[in-house]
Protein backbone atom coordinates (compact mmCIF):
# COMPACT_ATOMS: atom_id res chain seq x y z
CA UNK A 1 0.00 0.00 0.00
CA UNK A 2 2.84 2.43 1.01
CA UNK A 3 4.39 1.43 -2.33
CA UNK A 4 1.72 2.34 -4.40
CA UNK A 5 1.20 5.64 -2.77
CA UNK A 6 4.74 6.97 -3.53
CA UNK A 7 4.10 5.69 -7.14
CA UNK A 8 1.26 7.92 -7.05
CA UNK A 9 2.31 10.76 -5.69
CA UNK A 10 5.71 10.74 -8.04
CA UNK A 11 3.63 10.53 -11.07
CA UNK A 12 1.40 12.84 -9.74
CA UNK A 13 4.38 15.54 -9.13
CA UNK A 14 5.55 14.34 -13.16
CA UNK A 15 1.95 15.62 -14.29
CA UNK A 16 2.19 18.71 -12.16
CA UNK A 17 6.15 19.07 -13.50
CA UNK A 18 5.16 18.74 -17.20
CA UNK A 19 2.06 21.13 -16.80
CA UNK A 20 4.20 23.60 -15.31
CA UNK A 21 6.62 23.11 -18.06
CA UNK A 22 3.94 23.58 -20.62
CA UNK A 23 1.96 26.31 -19.29
CA UNK A 24 6.00 28.13 -19.34
CA UNK A 25 6.13 27.38 -22.55
CA UNK A 26 2.92 28.78 -23.59
CA UNK A 27 3.01 32.14 -22.13
CA UNK A 28 6.60 32.45 -24.09
CA UNK A 29 4.31 31.89 -26.84
CA UNK A 30 1.92 33.96 -26.51
CA UNK A 31 4.36 36.97 -25.25
CA UNK A 32 6.25 36.10 -28.53
CA UNK A 33 2.86 36.98 -30.43
CA UNK A 34 2.30 39.87 -28.34
CA UNK A 35 5.27 41.41 -29.36
CA UNK A 36 5.84 40.75 -32.81
CA UNK A 37 2.46 41.38 -33.54
CA UNK A 38 2.99 44.91 -31.90
CA UNK A 39 6.07 45.25 -33.73
CA UNK A 40 4.39 44.64 -37.34
CA UNK A 41 1.60 46.67 -36.06
CA UNK A 42 4.11 49.72 -35.68
CA UNK A 43 6.67 49.06 -38.78
CA UNK A 44 5.31 48.49 -42.33
CA UNK A 45 6.96 45.07 -43.04
CA UNK A 46 6.37 41.96 -44.68
CA UNK A 47 7.69 39.68 -42.20
CA UNK A 48 5.31 37.33 -40.64
CA UNK A 49 4.80 36.15 -36.89
CA UNK A 50 7.23 32.83 -36.38
CA UNK A 51 7.23 30.84 -32.87
CA UNK A 52 10.87 29.16 -31.40
CA UNK A 53 7.27 27.05 -29.86
CA UNK A 54 6.00 23.56 -31.43
CA UNK A 55 2.93 23.70 -29.77
CA UNK A 56 0.32 22.87 -32.55
CA UNK A 57 -1.88 25.06 -30.92
CA UNK A 58 0.23 27.93 -30.39
CA UNK A 59 1.65 27.63 -34.00
CA UNK A 60 -2.44 27.57 -35.68
CA UNK A 61 -2.91 31.21 -33.38
CA UNK A 62 0.45 32.88 -35.29
CA UNK A 63 -0.78 31.34 -38.36
CA UNK A 64 -4.23 32.73 -38.03
CA UNK A 65 -2.67 36.13 -36.82
CA UNK A 66 -0.50 35.92 -39.75
CA UNK A 67 -3.21 35.95 -42.19
CA UNK A 68 -5.14 38.82 -41.43
CA UNK A 69 -2.07 40.62 -40.68
CA UNK A 70 -1.19 39.73 -44.33
CA UNK A 71 -5.26 41.37 -45.34
CA UNK A 72 -4.74 44.36 -43.23
CA UNK A 73 -1.40 45.04 -44.66
CA UNK A 74 -2.87 44.65 -47.99
CA UNK A 75 -5.99 47.26 -47.28
CA UNK A 76 -3.19 49.54 -45.55
CA UNK A 77 -0.89 49.84 -48.83
CA UNK A 78 -4.94 50.12 -50.90
CA UNK A 79 -5.77 53.38 -48.49
CA UNK A 80 -2.29 54.80 -48.77
CA UNK A 81 -1.69 54.36 -52.51
CA UNK A 82 -5.92 56.19 -52.94
CA UNK A 83 -4.73 58.91 -50.28
CA UNK A 84 -2.11 59.54 -52.40
CA UNK A 85 -3.97 59.11 -55.46
CA UNK A 86 -6.47 62.08 -54.12
CA UNK A 87 -4.12 64.10 -53.09
CA UNK A 88 -2.34 64.18 -55.85
CA UNK A 89 -5.70 64.81 -57.75
CA UNK A 90 -6.46 67.94 -55.86
CA UNK A 91 -3.49 69.27 -56.51
CA UNK A 92 -3.39 68.84 -60.08
CA UNK A 93 -7.25 70.30 -59.81
CA UNK A 94 -7.23 72.86 -57.69
CA UNK A 95 -3.86 74.40 -59.55
CA UNK A 96 -5.82 74.06 -62.85
CA UNK A 97 -8.61 76.00 -61.95
CA UNK A 98 -6.69 78.57 -60.33
CA UNK A 99 -5.44 80.32 -63.30
CA UNK A 100 -8.66 80.63 -65.08
CA UNK A 101 -10.39 81.95 -62.32
CA UNK A 102 -7.81 84.27 -61.91
CA UNK A 103 -8.21 85.54 -65.41
CA UNK A 104 -12.05 85.42 -65.00
CA UNK A 105 -11.51 87.66 -62.07
CA UNK A 106 -9.53 90.17 -63.53
CA UNK A 107 -11.50 90.75 -66.68
CA UNK A 108 -14.18 91.32 -64.44
CA UNK A 109 -12.43 94.30 -62.24
CA UNK A 110 -12.00 95.88 -66.13
CA UNK A 111 -15.71 95.17 -66.83
CA UNK A 112 -16.51 97.02 -64.06
CA UNK A 113 -15.27 100.02 -65.18
CA UNK A 114 -17.21 100.25 -68.35
CA UNK A 115 -20.41 102.08 -68.43
CA UNK A 116 -23.14 99.90 -67.66
CA UNK A 117 -26.90 99.81 -67.02
CA UNK A 118 -28.22 99.08 -64.05
CA UNK A 119 -29.34 95.57 -64.34
CA UNK A 120 -26.04 94.69 -66.22
CA UNK A 121 -23.81 96.76 -63.10
CA UNK A 122 -26.35 94.10 -60.24
CA UNK A 123 -25.73 90.55 -62.77
CA UNK A 124 -22.19 91.92 -62.77
CA UNK A 125 -21.74 92.25 -59.21
CA UNK A 126 -23.03 88.92 -58.94
CA UNK A 127 -20.81 87.24 -60.79
CA UNK A 128 -17.92 88.82 -59.28
CA UNK A 129 -18.89 88.19 -56.08
CA UNK A 130 -19.59 84.08 -56.80
CA UNK A 131 -16.34 84.25 -58.85
CA UNK A 132 -14.43 85.40 -55.56
CA UNK A 133 -16.20 82.94 -53.52
CA UNK A 134 -15.35 79.99 -55.86
CA UNK A 135 -11.48 81.53 -55.84
CA UNK A 136 -11.40 81.45 -52.33
CA UNK A 137 -12.70 77.90 -51.85
CA UNK A 138 -9.93 76.76 -54.83
CA UNK A 139 -7.34 78.40 -52.97
CA UNK A 140 -8.48 76.09 -49.55
CA UNK A 141 -8.46 73.14 -51.69
CA UNK A 142 -4.85 73.88 -52.99
CA UNK A 143 -3.67 75.19 -49.71
CA UNK A 144 -5.01 71.53 -48.11
CA UNK A 145 -3.38 69.62 -50.63
CA UNK A 146 -0.11 71.42 -50.06
CA UNK A 147 -0.17 71.01 -46.27
CA UNK A 148 -1.32 67.41 -46.23
CA UNK A 149 1.49 66.71 -48.72
CA UNK A 150 4.77 63.98 -47.42
CA UNK A 151 7.30 66.92 -48.39
CA UNK A 152 6.00 69.10 -46.47
CA UNK A 153 8.36 69.55 -43.49
CA UNK A 154 6.95 71.15 -40.46
CA UNK A 155 10.02 73.46 -38.47
CA UNK A 156 9.80 72.64 -34.60
CA UNK A 157 11.14 74.94 -32.56
CA UNK A 158 9.96 76.61 -29.08
CA UNK A 159 6.86 78.38 -29.51
CA UNK A 160 4.94 80.80 -27.28
CA UNK A 161 1.56 79.68 -27.80
CA UNK A 162 0.22 82.56 -25.54
CA UNK A 163 1.62 84.72 -28.06
CA UNK A 164 0.67 82.76 -31.02
CA UNK A 165 -2.89 82.77 -29.45
CA UNK A 166 -3.10 86.44 -28.95
CA UNK A 167 -2.11 87.22 -32.70
CA UNK A 168 -4.49 84.80 -34.67
CA UNK A 169 -7.15 86.55 -32.91
CA UNK A 170 -5.98 89.78 -33.76
CA UNK A 171 -5.75 88.88 -37.02
CA UNK A 172 -9.74 87.82 -37.48
CA UNK A 173 -10.88 90.79 -35.43
CA UNK A 174 -12.31 91.98 -38.47
CA UNK A 175 -14.47 88.96 -39.53
CA UNK A 176 -15.51 88.43 -36.03
CA UNK A 177 -16.81 92.09 -35.58
CA UNK A 178 -18.90 91.77 -38.60
CA UNK A 179 -20.74 88.75 -37.64
CA UNK A 180 -20.89 91.08 -34.02
CA UNK A 181 -18.70 88.36 -31.95
CA UNK A 182 -16.55 89.82 -29.29
CA UNK A 183 -14.78 87.22 -28.37
CA UNK A 184 -14.16 86.28 -24.44
CA UNK A 185 -10.49 85.70 -24.06
CA UNK A 186 -8.20 84.12 -21.13
CA UNK A 187 -5.04 83.60 -21.29
CA UNK A 188 -2.64 83.30 -18.65
CA UNK A 189 0.26 85.75 -17.75
CA UNK A 190 2.65 82.71 -17.76
CA UNK A 191 4.13 81.51 -20.78
CA UNK A 192 3.04 78.05 -22.28
CA UNK A 193 5.94 77.20 -24.04
CA UNK A 194 5.64 74.17 -26.45
CA UNK A 195 7.54 73.04 -29.19
CA UNK A 196 5.95 73.24 -32.59
CA UNK A 197 5.58 74.75 -35.73
CA UNK A 198 4.62 78.72 -35.19
CA UNK A 199 3.02 78.87 -38.92
CA UNK A 200 1.18 75.55 -38.38
CA UNK A 201 -0.24 76.44 -34.99
CA UNK A 202 -1.03 79.88 -36.35
CA UNK A 203 -3.26 78.25 -39.44
CA UNK A 204 -4.85 75.70 -36.39
CA UNK A 205 -6.16 79.16 -34.34
CA UNK A 206 -7.19 80.81 -37.57
CA UNK A 207 -9.40 77.85 -38.56
CA UNK A 208 -10.98 77.11 -35.21
CA UNK A 209 -11.96 80.82 -35.11
CA UNK A 210 -13.46 80.80 -38.40
CA UNK A 211 -15.60 78.05 -37.81
CA UNK A 212 -16.89 80.11 -34.77
CA UNK A 213 -17.61 82.44 -37.61
CA UNK A 214 -19.49 80.35 -39.27
CA UNK A 215 -21.65 78.34 -36.41
CA UNK A 216 -21.41 80.87 -33.45
CA UNK A 217 -24.84 81.75 -32.59
CA UNK A 218 -23.22 85.33 -31.67
CA UNK A 219 -20.69 84.23 -28.88
CA UNK A 220 -16.69 82.77 -28.35
CA UNK A 221 -14.65 81.89 -25.19
CA UNK A 222 -10.98 81.03 -26.07
CA UNK A 223 -9.56 80.11 -22.95
CA UNK A 224 -5.77 78.77 -22.75
CA UNK A 225 -4.20 76.51 -19.25
CA UNK A 226 -0.76 76.28 -18.68
CA UNK A 227 -1.00 72.66 -19.00
CA UNK A 228 -1.17 73.29 -22.86
CA UNK A 229 -4.86 72.77 -23.14
CA UNK A 230 -7.02 75.35 -25.53
CA UNK A 231 -10.89 75.53 -25.74
CA UNK A 232 -12.80 77.11 -28.34
CA UNK A 233 -16.76 77.27 -27.02
CA UNK A 234 -19.61 78.57 -28.82
CA UNK A 235 -22.82 78.32 -28.78
CA UNK A 236 -24.18 76.63 -32.25
CA UNK A 237 -27.71 76.27 -31.73
CA UNK A 238 -28.01 75.02 -35.47
CA UNK A 239 -25.58 72.19 -35.04
CA UNK A 240 -26.07 68.64 -33.73
CA UNK A 241 -24.39 65.83 -32.26
CA UNK A 242 -24.01 64.23 -35.29
CA UNK A 243 -22.83 66.89 -37.46
CA UNK A 244 -20.21 67.93 -34.49
CA UNK A 245 -19.37 64.25 -34.80
CA UNK A 246 -18.41 64.84 -38.60
CA UNK A 247 -16.44 68.20 -38.20
CA UNK A 248 -13.27 67.03 -38.38
CA UNK A 249 -13.99 64.66 -41.97
CA UNK A 250 -12.49 65.99 -45.16
CA UNK A 251 -14.48 67.79 -47.41
CA UNK A 252 -17.73 67.75 -44.81
CA UNK A 253 -20.22 70.59 -44.93
CA UNK A 254 -23.27 71.60 -42.69
CA UNK A 255 -26.37 73.53 -44.40
CA UNK A 256 -25.36 76.43 -42.43
CA UNK A 257 -22.12 76.41 -43.73
CA UNK A 258 -22.85 76.58 -47.94
CA UNK A 259 -19.70 79.02 -48.30
CA UNK A 260 -17.57 76.21 -47.01
CA UNK A 261 -15.34 73.66 -48.32
CA UNK A 262 -15.32 71.79 -45.51
CA UNK A 263 -11.65 71.29 -45.18
CA UNK A 264 -10.68 73.55 -42.20
CA UNK A 265 -11.11 71.55 -39.09
CA UNK A 266 -9.59 68.62 -41.21
CA UNK A 267 -6.71 70.97 -42.17
CA UNK A 268 -6.43 71.56 -38.41
CA UNK A 269 -6.80 68.02 -37.10
CA UNK A 270 -3.77 67.13 -39.82
CA UNK A 271 -1.82 69.68 -38.52
CA UNK A 272 -2.20 69.04 -34.75
CA UNK A 273 -1.59 65.49 -35.55
CA UNK A 274 2.08 66.22 -36.89
CA UNK A 275 2.65 68.65 -34.04
CA UNK A 276 2.07 65.34 -31.73
CA UNK A 277 -1.06 67.11 -30.46
CA UNK A 278 -5.06 66.43 -29.74
CA UNK A 279 -7.59 67.84 -31.07
CA UNK A 280 -11.81 67.01 -30.09
CA UNK A 281 -14.99 67.95 -30.16
CA UNK A 282 -17.60 67.73 -27.76
CA UNK A 283 -21.66 69.06 -27.91
CA UNK A 284 -23.86 69.41 -25.04
CA UNK A 285 -26.90 71.73 -24.60
CA UNK A 286 -26.31 73.54 -27.91
CA UNK A 287 -22.74 74.58 -26.73
CA UNK A 288 -19.89 73.66 -28.85
CA UNK A 289 -16.54 72.62 -27.32
CA UNK A 290 -13.63 72.32 -29.41
CA UNK A 291 -10.69 71.07 -27.15
CA UNK A 292 -6.66 71.13 -28.16
CA UNK A 293 -3.78 69.69 -26.24
CA UNK A 294 -0.07 69.76 -26.54
CA UNK A 295 1.30 68.02 -23.64
CA UNK A 296 4.85 68.92 -22.52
Amino acid sequence: MGLYLVASIVVLWAVVALLLVKIHLMQKSAKEIKDAFTERLEIDTNTLIDLSSRDKQMRGLADAINTQLSRMRTERHRYQQGDAQLKLALTNISHDLRTPLTAICGYLDLLEQEELAGNAKRYLAMVKNRSELLKGMTEEVFRYSIILSAEQKAEAKPVCVNRVLEESIAACYTELNERGITPIVQIPETKVIRTLDAASLSRVFSNLIQNAVKYSDGDLRITLVNTGEILFENTASLLDEVQVGRLFDRFYTVETAWQSTGLGLSIAKALMERMHGTISARYEGSQLSIRLFFPE
